[in-house]
Parts: C-alpha cells; structure tokens; sequence
C-alpha cells in the first residue's frame, strides 16, 4: 500500500492560514526554521500503558500496544516541535508510571499521568492508543473525547475528520467516551485509537515507521484545524 502523506506541504498551507486568522507568529517562524521559535501552544502527549501493563498485542508480530503506543507520541512529539509547539511528554520511556510501591498500579498510574498534565500548563492533551477486538475484521482509527466534557467534541471532531480524510478506513465521527485521562482534566483533550493490532492487515501498517510518520502528520494537521476554528 502506497501510504498517504500530508507531511511539509500540506501542514505549511494550513499554517500560514492559521497565522493570518490566529497570528501564530512562533508557529510561522518554525515553519521557516527559525531556531528556538518561542512556543504558541503546549500539548501533552500521553502514551498509553507502559511497564507491566502492555495493553493489546499483535496477533501477526506480536508487537505490543504500549510500545507502538511510545513510538507514535515519540512522533507525534517531533512534528510538534518542528512547527513550534512545546510538548510534554506524560511517558519517555517503556517504563510504567505507576509506583513500584503502590497496592494498585492501575490507580497509581493512572494518578501520575493526571499529575503531569496537571503540572504541564498545556492547552490541550492528545492521549495515544492501539485498539483490539474480538472480531478481526474492525479496523480503522477513532478518536474520543470525554463524555463528561461534551464542550471537547468539536476539537476530536477536527482531527477525526483529517484522519477520515487522509488515512484509510478511519471513522468518521468522534466518539464520547468514559476514559480516564481525558475525563479528569479539564483541557481539550481526546484519545485517539491509531488502529486495530487485532486486525492482520492494520496490524502492519502499524508496526511500519512510515506508516506511523504521516498518520502523525495527519494528526497535526487535525490539531492546527482546531485552531483554525477555535
């Protein structure tokens, strides 16, 4: 498969947009690589899982969610910067957040993860995901938003309509959900679900760096549309 690309061009067009309707000088400079562009915008990226919690697993490579989960913020984190963003990373690393004391690590992980965003002054949190399910023919990225911040809706709308539009077999409307990373703050915030690991085909696109690069690029291009009509 000949994979779709957003990439410089594209996000370049949108940028410029942004900066006559926004004035998102730091933005612009970044784009003309300017070195050390002040940050507009701070987003935390939050990997999903970690440490002893793997998440869903591939069922062709064997890959886990948490790992593929790391590799896409770590990219998502790259284009980020590249255009002038700072970005906060909740996991660096494969390791879990959790405490090693902790009686429950779920609750201890889960306390972290809201501790960093808490602490990040960000204007806006984009939580990562693999999705998995029982019939093996689900496939495609979704995006949710929390069900208790239906105010959030239009900016996982956003990027679930570049994501529908770019990449292939995504959804095409954002969900409400009860996740608890995007439930407890009271950022914009969304969880996307990158694609199905229990699905053999999207399971390798997946595990691809290129593949894993222009979705990333696809999801910027969703975030700078929020703005856009922010």
């Amino acid at each position: 498969m000949k994979f779709i690309t957003i990439k410089k061009h594209t996000v370049c067009v949108i940028l410029a947009v942004l900066a006559i309707i926004c004035s998102i000088v730091g933005v612009c400079c970044a784009v003309k690589a300017i070195s050390s562009p002040k940050a507009q915008y701070t987003i935390v990226i939050d990997a999903g899982h970690g440490g002893r919690d793997g998440g869903a697993v591939g069922r062709v490579t064997g890959e886990t969610e948490s790992y593929l989960n790391l590799q896409f913020a770590l990219k998502l984190k790259s284009i980020c910067e590249e255009y002038g963003f700072k970005v906060v990373l909740t996991r660096k690393d494969m390791n879990g957040l959790y405490s090693a004391f902790a009686s429950n690590k779920k609750r201890s992980e889960m306390e972290k993860r809201m501790e960093i965003i808490g602490k990040a002054n960000a204007d806006m949190v984009v939580s990562i995901h693999m999705n998995s399910f029982s019939n093996s023919s689900a496939r495609g990225a979704q995006v949710f938003y929390a069900q208790e911040h239906a105010e959030f809706e239009n900016f996982a709308q956003c990027v679930q309509d570049a994501l529908n539009e770019k990449m292939p077999y995504a959804k095409k409307l954002a969900k409400p959900s009860d996740f608890y990373v995007i439930n407890k703050t009271t950022l914009p915030s969304l969880l996307v679900e990158c694609g199905f690991l229990s699905n053999a085909e999207e399971e390798k696109l997946l595990v691809n760096e290129n593949y894993q690069e222009d979705f990333c690029y696809v999801l910027f291009y969703g975030i700078l549309s929020y703005f856009s009509v922010k």
